[in-house]
């Protein structure tokens, strides 16, 4: 049951003559004039005031509607400041405890100081437009898009959970900056190659894998030498070593996709030499779920205390010197990854499919394989023009040999 109150005036009936007449109330010229009343749909009186009767009444119909449709929002939940609500709704999710860290910095640093003081309710489109304007003084578009999704992601469960009617993410005149467009341009072989001959001899290898083989950095860093079938050619990638905290751990590959790549002959000599110089040394690491029981690999690549690599260490320490020995900028394009890319573009070039690609490199997706590579397809003219000429040249249709050029004079009307 929803009503409109005046609480300027109040009707009295004359109990002589039973007329009714408007009087005023106390309240009289102070304070917001109508309050609208309905029951929300847990049965809880509910009101809002209005200056005008037609606001009131116009507030009502679309309560009404929202109730009937099950998009009820009551105005009252968005009174929550949005530091309370993250901290909630971030404590409530599934993810991996590295990605926790990153979302929880992103939060702390670029996120909470702007927004984290303020109601839900009261955060507009406008105000996300101009912070995210801010952001682009201190931060590149790619990092921007990233802070920006988890903002909405905050908005979208409280959008679920009834707080709010609307994510202000989401609005048209709120949006990151656009995803920037970028070409991956691989290293030529004889940057591998001096990259690879920069390295201390005990890490040289991890070049050949991740160029030979299209491995991740952290799955180089856990591949232990069970994991490698010399005999069939295979690389089983079973798990990575990531740091949660501090601390290194093993955890399951990217997305927990693990997977098999074929193992070249030319990287199955240069790792089998690497192994006789350096043997597989167990080491013992949690794994990376709460609880998770201490696990022992044979890994192939340690440190000289017999310890796994840590990837900070070795970006900072051994990669980024190798790389300015080998005359290549030090910069974040040129990290290891860049050896994955060199990786696709070789097998692309020998005419392996996207799809065999992006199983060898652990994507979920081949389509996102695709994108990432398509500028790297050999050009497939030649290959369309050989093909037809194989199949019909010499073969005559309708009088003419496929194999000759067929007479373009004009006939005689």
């Amino acid at each position: 049951m929803a009503d409109i109150d005046d609480r300027w005036h109040r009707t009295v009936v004359d109990p002589i003559t039973g007329e009714s007449r408007q009087e005023r109330t106390t309240r009289y010229g102070r304070g917001t004039r109508y309050a609208a009343r309905w029951r929300d749909d847990n049965n809880r009186q509910r009101s809002r005031s209005f200056t005008t009767r037609r606001d009131a009444a116009a507030w009502l119909a679309k309560v009404a509607v929202d109730l009937a449709k099950g998009e009820y929002v009551d105005p009252a939940a968005g009174k929550v400041r949005l530091r309370s609500y993250a901290t909630t709704w971030l404590a409530n999710q599934t993810f991996e405890e590295s990605t926790r860290e990153s979302v929880e910095i992103r939060l702390r640093v670029h996120i909470l100081p702007t927004f984290g003081g303020h109601e839900m309710r009261a955060i507009r489109p406008s105000m996300i437009q101009a912070w995210t304007r801010g952001l682009q003084g201190s931060l590149g578009a790619t990092t921007i898009r990233v802070v920006y999704a988890n903002l909405s992601a905050i908005f979208a469960a409280a959008v679920a959970d009834g707080v709010l009617a609307r994510n202000p993410c989401r609005s048209g005149s709120a949006r990151p900056p656009a995803k920037p467009v970028r070409k991956v341009v691989p290293w030529p072989e004889r940057q591998v190659s001096a990259v690879r001959a920069a390295l201390p001899e005990r890490y040289r290898e991890l070049v050949t894998l991740g160029a030979g083989a299209g491995l991740r950095q952290g799955e180089i860093f856990a591949l232990a030498v069970e994991d490698v079938d010399f005999f069939r050619g295979v690389i089983h990638v079973r798990r990575q070593v990531k740091i949660v905290g501090s601390r290194l751990v093993f955890s399951d590959p990217k997305r927990g996709k693990q997977r098999d790549v074929p193992l070249a002959q030319s990287v199955k000599l240069r790792l089998a030499a690497h192994l006789r110089q350096h043997p597989a040394s167990p080491v013992t690491l949690p794994w990376k779920v709460p609880g998770g029981k201490p696990t022992t690999a044979r890994l192939i690549f340690v440190t000289r205390e017999r310890g796994a690599l840590n990837r900070n260490y070795f970006n900072a320490g051994i990669w980024k010197p190798a790389l300015r020995a080998a005359s290549v900028p030090d910069s974040r394009e040129n990290g290891m990854h860049a050896l994955r890319h060199f990786y696709a573009s070789v097998v692309l070039e020998g005419g392996a499919s996207i799809r065999d690609l992006s199983d060898w490199l652990g994507h979920a997706d081949p389509g996102f394989t695709l994108r990432t590579y398509a500028h790297l397809l050999p050009n497939s003219s030649s290959r369309m023009r050989e093909a037809i000429d194989r199949v019909l040249d010499g073969a005559p249709a309708d009088g003419l040999a496929m194999g000759g050029a067929p007479d373009v004079r004009q006939a005689p009307r």
